[in-house]
């Protein structure tokens, strides 16, 4: 040992070791080491064990690539326990020592490793490093080699430990100067002697008391705990039990001023084991007097004066009993458009008015507008007499007619009554209220609906199926149907609308109208009606491939006709099938085209120039007018089967069929009739010039292969 006393020395009294630097020492004591023994690697590395990670910090030896580096602590676990128990490793044989068979075959024989000594770098019985000293021959290592090896061990973990010192030092102090700069209030609290021990320079200006007033006092003397003793009570129990505090509270400073703390607060425990809160607060007084101001602002409705739907809905989740009833203005939109925007909040106006009125007189304040023309009212809870009786009255009040301008408006109010308690907390009662509304917009009179269990089961149903179409698309439970269409002059099939079919994996096969409603509400429509739009256009494609010369009408819900996508998506599926223009035909109904007129012009004209045909679906049914059917380029009208079902019947039906064709003609558009089920439909429909039919007579909607053996049966040599 007495030949590497020098060499010890000389890593000891370095400027290295004293500065605590523990890469430059590890740099010395490697090339020393490497120097002075007979060795051909010397080398020094970090681990951590909990991370899995090892790291080089010096080595020294002829220069080998980085693929050389040491394994990590989860692929050689023995061979770190091991030198964890026994602090060094001397291996004369790589081949044959077992200590060293997890990284013999990865690490030692690929550097050419026979014999290697691994010394490890421990503080506090904590494994931290490994020295490792390598040769390329096998020989046993010295007495001497190994004590030197232990001896740099030592030295290089003081290094270290003296450099995590100086890093703790220096952080420490360094977090104790943020601290006292910080605008955050900071506190430390013994929680053994209820003292405070630690508070930093904000605490004073956010307070107005000064340090040394607060620093070795009882805790229970600081204005949170004297001014809010439940809430401390509550806080402090939660802190006791390990648990994070958090909140806000409001207190008043000597002087008379008010300001809101938010604070969190959380108990540790020091190495020695005594028990701490640290307090953190922030002065959140601007936030508060700026979410006032917002909230009166937000709570608010600009026109009306009344509550807006977020204030109602707030309020409307602490009530457990009373009556919501839910107004709404049926074509309110249709009225704006037509009377303009001034006209509209004119209206809403002065159903506002009547509304604070009732409210005024049912002593309820809880009134608010909740949507463009929808209004929302809690009363307290009646007897079924007493409310038949004001919901009567309120409905008589609403109807009144109004004077705007010099016209006289006639309101049409639709309103829909939940009684809270009854739907509990299985349904928000807002929600429970619009399914109500749809019924009352429906009824041809009093346009009255009291949400009761057959609603509750259809929306229980309803809300079933919502969950179940979201997974319809992934799990290929759709189908497109074929309804054929009949050409009345030739007597040909010239056309086939797709119709979706949904197999249910529990209710079987599911037509439109028990989804597709569901489906709009919810949004789900873009995706399904994308969906649909695809399988048609790549049928289409399968039928021109095979000179099949038909068109496919393909219906488009208003939500996918307004979505600014769709013609995006025609456009990339015209390209990628090459479908003939004129081949595919859109459906949409009237009264849906007639919603925005400016847009649903663009779009058609867009859509035309694509060569895509636009249907109006249902006509008949809604309020188009002859100057709209001029502006679009109308391709086919589609005469509603309500029309049609009576045609033999009613001579109303009759004179409404007849004018529509004739419009039709005027105007040089393919009319199509729905719905036509028997021989004396179809020979009134040919006598007067209609062009084509789908119905019953015909044929159902048939799936993809029934539908081409019908095309070959009906229309031979069509099909090939």
């Amino acid at each position: 040992m007495r030949e590497y006393q020098d060499l010890l020395e000389c890593i000891v009294n370095s400027t290295e070791k004293q500065a605590g630097d523990f890469q430059k020492t590890a740099e010395l004591a490697t090339e020393l080491l490497c120097q002075q023994l007979a060795v051909t690697y010397v080398g020094v590395c970090m681990l951590s064990c909990q991370e899995d990670q090892i790291s080089s910090i010096a080595n020294y030896g002829p220069l080998l690539p980085a693929i050389y580096s040491r394994p990590t602590p989860s692929d050689c676990p023995d061979y770190i326990t091991e030198l964890k128990n026994k602090c060094l490793l001397d291996v004369s044989d790589v081949d044959q020592d077992l200590r060293v068979t997890e990284i013999a075959d990865v690490y030692f024989k690929p550097k050419g490793i026979m014999s290697s000594l691994d010394v490890a770098i421990r503080i506090n019985g904590h494994l931290e490093g490994i020295l490792y000293l390598e040769r390329t021959f096998a020989a046993s290592w010295t007495d001497s080699e190994i004590h030197i090896a232990t001896h740099v061990a030592d030295q290089l973990a003081l290094t270290l430990a003296t450099h995590n010192a100086y890093e703790k030092d220096e952080r420490l102090t360094l977090l104790l100067s943020a601290d006292e700069e910080s605008e955050q209030m900071s506190m430390l609290i013994n929680l053994k002697t209820d003292l405070v021990e630690y508070v930093n320079q904000a605490h004073e200006f956010i307070s107005g008391i000064p340090k040394h007033q607060i620093i070795g006092q009882s805790f229970k003397r600081l204005n949170f705990f004297k001014q809010n003793p439940e809430q401390a009570n509550f806080v402090l129990e939660k802190v006791s039990m390990g648990s994070v505090a958090k909140g806000e509270s409001l207190i008043v400073r000597e002087d008379g001023r008010q300001y809101w703390l938010r604070y969190s607060i959380k108990q540790f425990i020091t190495e020695r084991g005594n028990h701490y809160a640290l307090v953190k607060a922030d002065d959140i007084s601007e936030e508060k007097q700026y979410q006032a101001k917002l909230e009166h602002l937000a709570w608010r409705c600009g026109l009306t004066g009344l509550y807006n739907r977020s204030y109602f809905n707030k309020e409307l989740e602490h009530c457990q009993s009373g009556q919501l009833i839910l107004i709404d203005l049926c074509g309110f939109k249709r009225f704006n458009d037509t009377y303009g925007h001034k006209s509209g909040d004119a209206l809403l106006i002065e159903m506002a008015r009547r509304l604070k009125h009732f409210a005024h007189v049912n002593k309820t304040e809880q009134l608010a507008r909740v949507g463009s023309d929808e209004f929302a009212i809690i009363l307290p809870m009646l007897n079924q007499m007493d409310m038949d009786y004001i919901i009567a009255r309120l409905y008589s009040q609403l109807i009144l007619p109004v004077i705007i301008g010099r016209e006289q408006i006639q309101p049409k109010p639709a309103l829909a009554i939940v009684d809270i308690e009854s739907v509990g907390d299985s349904f928000v009662p807002l929600a429970c209220a619009d399914i109500a509304l749809q019924y009352a917009k429906k009824k041809q009179t009093d346009k009255v609906q009291v949400f009761n269990n057959a609603l509750l089961n259809s929306f229980k149903e309803d809300t079933q199926i919502e969950r179940d179409l979201k997974t319809a698309l992934r799990g290929r439970e759709f189908e497109l149907y074929y309804q054929p269409i009949k050409d009345l002059k030739s007597k040909k099939y010239i056309g086939a609308e797709a119709l979706i079919r949904w197999h249910h994996p529990k209710k079987g096969v599911l037509y439109p109208g028990a989804f597709i409603h569901i489906a709009e509400q919810t949004g789900l429509i873009n995706a399904i009606g994308a969906w649909v739009l695809e399988a048609a256009c790549r049928q289409l494609n399968l039928w021109q491939h095979h000179q099949v010369n038909i068109s496919m009408h393909v219906n488009v819900s208003a939500r996918q006709f307004f979505s600014d996508n769709l013609f995006k998506q025609v456009w990339n599926l015209m390209s990628r099938y090459r479908l003939q223009p004129g081949s595919l035909i859109l459906e949409i109904t009237e009264t849906e085209l007639m919603e925005d007129i400016d847009y649903a012009t663009k779009l058609c004209i867009e859509l035309s120039e694509l060569g895509v045909g636009l249907a109006i679906d249902d006509f008949g049914t809604g309020y188009s007018s002859m100057r709209y059917l001029k502006q679009f380029p109308i391709s086919k009208l589609k005469i509603d089967r309500s029309f049609i079902s009576d045609l033999t019947v009613s001579k109303e039906s009759r004179e409404i069929v007849s004018a529509i064709i004739a419009m039709a003609s005027a105007l040089n558009i393919s009319i199509t009739a729905e719905g036509v089920e028997t021989k004396e439909q179809e020979d009134f429909l040919s006598e007067h010039r209609c062009h084509q039919a789908q119905g019953f007579l015909y044929s159902p909607a048939l799936r993809e292969s029934d539908f081409n053996q019908f095309l070959f049966k009906s229309n031979p040599g069509m099909v090939h």
